[in-house]
């Protein structure tokens, strides 16, 4: 899923759908353990009563037609409207995740698209990350399927609040399907568009068939993986490579754009429409009347591993106070004694006081900051939130200025209620020496949607 319209490439062939009569597979009790030298990071595993939404600690829930400021229909022609109505989004009581499409009396669309909270997925330095999912994609073939577009994915998180970057940061499509065709897509976006190192708005992207049953009428398990050290992403089904793009392909610069910045969030949805299935539509609209409403892409789990490399520590050394500034930056510098403030206010919290209910446009300042010859690499917030459905925002870290490029950020949602404080660590450019440092809140969104009690660097 893109954020431009998509031109497909000659060489991305259409492959006839095939029926297939196989029972859908049932889904797993939980994620499955990590092969022999990976470690699991993150997950959702999507156990939950029928009918309870995804987790609001792990998930953003996005709706309507587009980003706040954002291009329209998401940048991609789709037609549906995104919602957070059980109707659309679901956990179904059987450990899986459901996303569904449908079409009102009036022939209007609604389906559901949710991203993590989390925005720093990248490996450590030398290492490999691996984000994987078992998925179902809507079990709907031939014209009945005209306009579906599932997809699993992730985009660069500078992409948060911004919008216009795209697609620089980076964009990794894991898995997409249309039109109900026995296949999947991998695709990686970089650098400009039209054109660029990516060949925009294409992108460089592989399709197979899926091994064995159909990938509608069963579930099987997209790979993708990140290797820091070979400087590779390469793109996997039920195991199987099918796809890899190298550094030396895209250019020091590209790659360094795509990788160097904070990290990636991951996002599941399921549009209507748009380039994509157009284009594999000889170019005409889609949906058609003969689609049919009321298809679900399936999910079974999302997980996320890391193997080797250099991973961040973070140091242990706390204190209770920081009056304005002037600290060690590996100490909890407390957002009540920030050196200035603008947004929130001060009240008792977590054990102690901190800056409560910050919107968009808010800030800490922390003064004469000393990081030392670290350098550091990690940022932690101690975070809380009782902001409404679909309100979130991020906190970002600069260095000299509040206007300064951030040098890491990371997105938070509601965390169960603004007493339900918890800890969230993000990646960081490598820091040295001492600097003014800002903690700064950008949201879509006019609403409060974070309180913190403190924040703290790691090596």
């Amino acid at each position: 899923m893109k954020q431009r319209r998509r031109v497909l490439a000659a060489t991305t062939a259409l492959i006839a759908a095939v029926p297939l009569a196989i029972a859908a597979m049932s889904a797993n009790a939980s994620i499955p353990p990590p092969a022999s030298g990976w470690t699991q990071v993150w997950g959702d595993d999507f156990n939950g009563s029928n009918g309870s939404l995804p987790s609001s600690s792990n998930w953003i829930i996005d709706t309507g037609h587009g980003y706040p400021g954002g291009p329209a229909n998401w940048g991609t022609g789709e037609i549906q409207n995104y919602t957070n109505s059980t109707n659309n989004l679901k956990l179904d009581g059987n450990g899986n995740l459901r996303i569904t499409a449908l079409k009102d009396g009036g022939g209007n669309w609604t389906s559901a698209r949710i991203e993590t909270q989390r925005s720093n997925f990248k490996p450590a330095a030398g290492g490999k990350l691996a984000i994987e999912g078992r998925i179902q994609m809507p079990n709907v073939t031939g014209e009945a399927a005209l306009g579906y577009w599932p997809a699993f994915w992730t985009l660069g998180a500078p992409y948060r609040g911004n919008y216009w970057n795209w697609p620089g940061i980076g964009e990794f499509d894991i898995m997409e399907n249309v039109n109900g065709i026995n296949s999947v897509w991998g695709v990686l976006h970089c650098d400009v568009a039209p054109g660029g190192a990516c060949g925009e708005f294409t992108g460089i992207g592989n399709s197979r068939t899926c091994p064995g049953a159909s990938c509608q009428s069963a579930f099987h398990t997209y790979r993708f993986e990140w290797d820091d050290a070979a400087k590779t992403f390469t793109w996997f089904v039920d195991g199987q490579s099918f796809h890899q793009v190298t550094q030396a392909r895209v250019g020091v610069n590209v790659w360094n754009a795509m990788t160097s910045h904070a990290g990636h969030f991951i996002l599941l949805n399921l549009a209507m429409g748009g380039a994509f299935p157009n284009a594999l539509n000889n170019n005409q609209p889609t949906p058609v009347a003969a689609t049919q409403s009321g298809h679900s892409m399936v999910v079974d789990y999302v997980a996320v591993y890391s193997a080797g490399g250099t991973v961040p520590t973070t140091t242990t050394t706390t204190t209770t106070s920081n009056p304005g500034g002037g600290g060690s930056a590996y100490n909890e510098l407390q957002a009540e004694n920030a050196s200035e403030r603008s947004g929130g206010s001060v009240a008792p919290g977590d054990g102690g006081s901190g800056v409560h209910q910050i919107a968009n446009g808010g800030y800490l300042k922390f003064s004469g900051v000393n990081f030392g010859t670290g350098p550091a690499r990690q940022f932690n917030a101690r975070v809380a939130s009782g902001a409404g459905g679909g309100v979130s925002g991020l906190v970002e870290v600069r260095l000299g200025s509040r206007t300064a490029t951030p040098v890491g950020s990371f997105a938070v949602g509601n965390t169960g209620g603004w007493d339900a404080w918890r800890t969230i660590p993000a990646n960081i450019s490598n820091v040295t020496g001492t600097h003014d440092v800002y903690v700064t809140f950008t949201s879509g969104q006019p609403a409060p949607y974070v309180s913190v009690n403190w924040v703290k660097f790691g090596t």
